[in-house]
């Protein structure tokens, strides 16, 4: 009887593993491939999305757990037979479930970790992140079987993936502080910020106090033993301790964090967060004109740095300072461009530009001659050689700052060309008539126009 029951017994275990194991990999696979899409670098976004895969994985680990516990419930006749604890088949039964779920989740991690490499990772990988998934997981898998073996009915697995899947659903990032409890839900992590270890560490102690408490829990019903209430009262103290400093987090679940920017020297120095790095030819190519052309006036510029969004941009001692968009939309550089041409005008004086300002913010970027009404000063200006408007513009900077430029400030000059100081301006080499930064001795400069 002794080894039918144990045939039986390693049976039931072996079809609930070959089932958990693969699908829970495909599961998170999946749920963590929603949260990297677009594939980062950032080290702090992958753990993100590990905890927020646990939202999706662990209802259905748990409705797993609650299908094997209703599956093997018949056979506990033939445990009643040995002399062992009525704990011991439960306890082995957990072990054996949460080491299938954690060898899926150890597969979406290798994923997850593999595409983060692959693209540069950068920033800190927070082991403290990998805990609190697991944690979050083994609690889902444990409070799944229990509900099976108290309540052994072919609509308990259906019932726990129900309940489980609401307890994620309800989380919403950044809205409560109860949406950082296991399964925690996180907002994707800005750049120059990372997560703050305490939020991950409460999250830890919260997701293994709540599945000891589970467990002791079962084991004082079903041995009637006083003193594993002690131990069951230490978990829910933990449990209770993490709660409230997760109740008391302040000031969000992130920090800022200093940053080794990486630069491109030539012909301009353009540097930005690691994390982008693949921005920076884009970028370099797209700012040059710009430079070129603001070259001799107060907003003249030799450097380009990537700020923090809490950080203020603009042209300040000829340093330009850009906001970028982790995900690098297309555009991103012609929109870059345009933030730093913004930031020239005060904002007091014009906070709307339009008119004579408008003609002259269109070609500083490239763009299409807007429509003004006075046509015959836009067809002047639309006429004027590359060297011509870098020299006006020298002289007429303070004007186009504050919008008070007039139709007076384009006829003044109208007459001969006005010379261009030689060897003037901080871009490195020589500018054809076109714009164009030509270094000596070399060819066009990528991304300056012809």
């Amino acid at each position: 009887m002794s080894d039918l029951g144990r045939v039986l017994r390693l049976d039931a275990r072996r079809t609930a593993l070959l089932v958990a194991v693969p699908l829970l990999t495909v599961v998170g696979t999946a749920a963590a491939a929603l949260s990297l899409c677009p594939p980062h670098a950032y080290w702090d976004n992958s753990v993100v999305a590990l905890v927020n895969a646990v939202r999706l994985l662990g209802p259905v680990a748990a409705a797993l757990a609650a299908w094997a516990a209703v599956r093997e419930r018949p056979l506990d006749y033939l445990r009643n037979l040995t002399a062992r604890s009525p704990a011991t088949g439960v306890l082995f039964d957990l072990l054996l479930l949460s080491a299938a779920a954690l060898v899926a989740y150890a597969a979406v991690t290798t994923v997850i970790v593999a595409v983060t490499l692959l693209h540069g990772g950068t920033g800190r990988s927070h082991p403290l992140g990998f805990a609190a998934g697991a944690g979050a997981l083994v609690l889902h898998v444990v409070a799944g079987y229990l509900a099976g073996r108290v309540v052994p009915h072919r609509a308990t697995a259906p019932l726990v993936l129900a309940a489980t899947g609401l307890w994620s659903a309800l989380r919403v990032p950044g809205m409560s502080w109860w949406s950082l409890l296991p399964p925690a839900a996180l907002n994707q992590v800005a750049l120059f910020t990372t997560l703050r270890p305490q939020v991950l560490a409460d999250q830890v102690v919260w997701a293994v106090g709540a599945t000891a408490a589970l467990i002791l829990g079962y084991v004082l019903w079903a041995t009637r033993r006083a003193l594993v209430g002690v131990p069951l009262a230490a978990a829910l103290a933990a449990a209770a301790a993490a709660t409230v400093g997760l109740h008391g987090t302040s000031g969000g679940t992130v920090a800022p964090v200093r940053t080794d920017q990486v630069c491109r020297e030539w012909p301009l120095t353009v540097c930005v967060h690691p994390a982008l790095r693949d921005a920076l030819p884009a970028l370099t190519a797209a700012v040059i004109p710009l430079a070129a052309r603001l070259d001799g006036t107060p907003g003249a510029f030799t450097r380009v740095e990537q700020r923090p969004t809490w950080a203020p941009g603009g042209v300040r001692d000829g340093v330009a300072g850009v906001h970028l968009d982790a995900a690098l939309p297309p555009g991103f550089e012609e929109r870059a461009v345009r933030r730093i041409r913004d930031g020239l005008r005060d904002p007091r004086a014009c906070p709307v530009p339009a008119g004579y300002g408008a003609l002259v913010d269109a070609w500083l970027t490239g763009d299409p001659p807007p429509a003004i009404g006075d046509a015959r000063t836009a067809r002047a200006f639309g006429s004027w050689s590359e060297e011509r408007r870098r020299a006006w513009l020298r002289r007429n900077f303070a004007d186009y700052r504050t919008c008070t430029l007039g139709p007076n400030d384009f006829r003044a000059a109208t007459g001969a060309h006005p010379s261009v100081p030689s060897g003037a301006g901080n871009v490195p080499g020589r500018e054809n008539g076109s714009g164009a930064a030509i270094a000596p001795g070399a060819g066009n400069v990528p991304g300056s126009p012809r």
